[in-house]
Formats: C-alpha cells, structure tokens, sequence
C-alpha cells in the first residue's frame, strides 16, 4: 500500500462525548440569554451576558492585530488573575478606535454588570463587535444589560426549567451576529466515572476572517474542575488548529477573542484518560465552530476544507494549508468551478513553508491534477463535478515527512464585495 494514499484521513477514533442541546447554557451552574437593546437596528439581539453561579477558571486567547479594540484591553486585564465569573458582549459596535471614550464604555459594562450580578467588577469579561471608530452607545447598552440580567433572574429562570434556559442560551447566541446568516452554538455531554461533565459554546463570524483569528468571537463555559493554567493551555492548542486555520478574506480583527470559563460545578476533576477525552471533546468543539465560521463566510457558495499531508514539520502544513485557503486566485477559481491546480501549487510556494515543490501531488476530491510538481492528463469533467460541490476538498501531499494540517475557509464572490460596500450603512 502507498504510505502516501490520498484516502488517508485526519479523523480520531469514536468519541465518547455526544452532542446536547443548551449551548454555553448547558453546563451546571451556568445561564445566558440575549436582548434587543436597539445598539444599531431595533430588532436584532444585541446584547448578551453570560453568567456562572460562582467563581469560575477563565482563560482567553486574542487577536495578534496590533490595533486592539477597547473591550479586549480590559479583558486582558480582567484575565490577570484566572478567575472570572461573568461575560458581557454586545454586537452592532466594535468600542474600538474611539480614544478615552471606548475605554470609559467598556468598563462601564462590566460595572454595571457586576452591580447587578453582586460580584466583582474584575471578574467581568467584556467583548464587543460590530463597526469600528463609532462611540458606544453606552445607555443603550446598559438597559440592554439591565434587561439581560432582569431574563436570567425572573422566576421562568429556575435551573429546573430546561426548555427556557435552552430558548435563552439561543438568544445569546443570536446577539453576538453581527453579518452571520447562521446562529453558531453547540453543546456535548462527557460520562465520567465521577459524573457527567458538559461543555458549551457560542461563536460569531463570517468576514473578516483570517488566521490568527479575524472577526470572530467564541465563548465557552464546562461545569469541569480545571486549574487556569490547564485550561489555558488546552485552549491555546485547540485554537492553533481549529480557529486559527480559519480563513474568508485576509483581514484580522481588532475584537477577536476566545474565552472559557470552567465552574467545577460538576464536581468532576479530570484525570488521566478523562482529561484526555475531555481535550479531545474540547477541540472537537472548537473546530465545529471553525468549520461553521467557514461555511459562513460572507457571500460564500461553497466550503473549502485543504488537507496537507507529508509535510516536514506541522507548522509547514499549516502555512501551506492556510496559504492555500487564502488565496484570492484559489477562491475565486472554486467559485468558477475552474480546476486551477497552478494557483494552488502557487500559494503552497508563497506560504514561507520549507517544501520541495517537485515532490507535491494535488488532488481535488479523488481527482489527482498534478504529480511531483507538474500537471498530469486529468478529466475536465471529473474535476467539473468534484468543483460543483458545495463541500470541497483539495489534498496536498508532499513527502517531505509525516505531519499534516487541516485548513478551512471557502469561496470568493461577487456578493462578498456587496456586503462588504455596504458594511456601515
């Protein structure tokens, strides 16, 4: 058998965990919800909070751009210490670039949260998005958090009441969209010896999307016992090959952030093949997430999922996978279904990766269009068929060693450029 065998996968073995309905709702001694406090239209929710009944581990992860939005410097701050205990998001304004203004916003959110909730302003995380260099309307954001906590403390609130704690979960999921056409919220369940632990999410992103994380927002919460230094750590890892592999359009965001809270009201401290299966469910989640935020990217017709196989070192694979998905020329060729394998050989070699691009085979779907570098006598209509997908899939192998990458993202078409025109308005 050919040790290179383009049906070779990037699958793990069966989970144990499954997949449950409450989003970051779902663990023990977590609630959520979203409203409409009219930030930038009068119907959409805007305003989410995400609340632990106690102290819980946190930890984050955040956009490289070098500008940051105002919202994000607090939550650094906030972070210092590993605990946190509330998240505060509003989407329709970004709070960033407004000079002493979006930082006076952004605090007066976790404040007024924190008021509320009887805890800590510090223990407050804050996140926004939506369009940068606009003041916050700060009013309007605070009665939205005022409404938010009067939803998770009224009597249909009781922990007991599943289906309201689901339909609320959902709203916090609606309020962080900003140009999202789909809600991104999951959930999943992990049966321990000790006890079930559950773990939820939320994500937002369409454009602006691009590796080390675009306009892209992710919160988690577990009901898990975990130390702040693990699940910093285990949050790194997973979004290097999850978010971080994620691209629409080139551009990376002011407001990025991933952020896990883990209440340990589970009472289940992971250990051994525990702990690894809940870092498998976790990264799981992570790249569900990543996937969704591909398929959704903005004006996109198709999904692109690009394989690297062979490479010398993962961190070539990945700067040849998210080279690839990055490539103007190669989204814009799988939105004209036309099998242009040079643009994509191309971007492999721009990628700053270490490659011999003589050895590098190309298939798209099962259809191999080129071989040690050069391109090879393939059907037009097997590859026609293979571009007429709605999921794609371009594999790369390259015979340099034994690592490998997965890389996300999706088309390029005209609609991209009309939504993008018409951002602000």
């Amino acid at each position: 058998m050919d040790k290179w065998n383009t049906n070779q996968t990037l699958t793990q073995p069966q989970p144990q965990w499954t997949w449950i309905e409450g989003g970051v709702g779902a663990p023990l001694g977590f609630l959520a919800t979203g409203v409409k406090a009219g930030i930038k239209y009068t119907d959409k929710y805007d305003v989410a909070l995400i609340y632990s009944q106690v102290p819980a581990q946190a930890a984050g992860v955040f956009t490289r751009n070098k500008v940051k939005a105002h919202p994000l410097l607090l939550t650094k701050k906030h972070l210092a210490n590993g605990i946190a205990q509330a998240i505060v998001v509003n989407s329709g304004n970004a709070n960033a670039c407004v000079g002493k203004a979006g930082d006076e916003a952004a605090l007066a959110m976790a404040v007024k949260t924190a008021g509320l909730l009887g805890i800590k302003t510090e223990d407050v995380l804050v996140a926004s998005t939506g369009v940068i260099g606009v003041e916050m309307p700060v009013e309007r954001v605070e009665q939205g958090i005022q409404l938010a906590y009067e939803e998770l403390t009224g009597e249909a609130s009781e922990e007991n009441n599943t289906e309201d704690k689901i339909r609320k979960a959902h709203q916090a999921a609606l309020a962080i969209m900003t140009t999202d056409t789909v809600c991104k919220e999951v959930a999943c369940a992990l049966p321990t010896e000790k006890g079930m632990i559950r773990l939820g999410a939320i994500a937002k992103g369409s454009g602006m999307i691009h590796p080390n994380m675009g306009t892209m927002l992710c919160f988690i919460t577990t009901d898990a016992q975990i130390a702040a230094g693990d699940l910093q750590a285990l949050l790194k890892e997973s979004v290097e090959d999850s978010f971080n592999m994620v691209t629409v359009d080139g551009d990376t965001s002011t407001n990025d952030m991933v952020l896990v809270l883990a209440n340990g009201q589970s009472g289940v401290a992971l250990t051994g093949k525990d702990w690894e299966e809940f870092c498998r469910m976790f990264k799981a989640v992570c790249t569900k997430l990543a996937q969704e935020i591909a398929r959704d990217g903005e004006g996109a017709t198709k999904f692109l999922e690009v394989q690297v196989q062979g490479a010398a070192t993962v961190e070539d694979a990945r700067l040849i996978a998210r080279s690839i998905c990055g490539s103007s020329l190669v989204k814009t060729a799988i939105y004209g279904e036309d099998a242009n394998w040079g643009r994509i050989l191309a971007a492999a070699g721009y990628s700053g990766a270490d490659f011999d691009p003589n050895k590098v085979d190309i298939y798209l779907g099962e259809v191999l269009v080129a071989q040690e570098g050069q391109g090879v006598n393939f059907s037009e209509d097997e590859a026609k068929v293979v571009l007429q997908q709605k999921d794609i899939t371009i594999k790369l192998i390259l015979r340099d060693g034994k690592a490998q990458a997965t890389a996300w993202g999706c088309d390029l078409s005209h609609d991209y450029v009309t939504i993008n025109g018409a951002y602000r308005t």
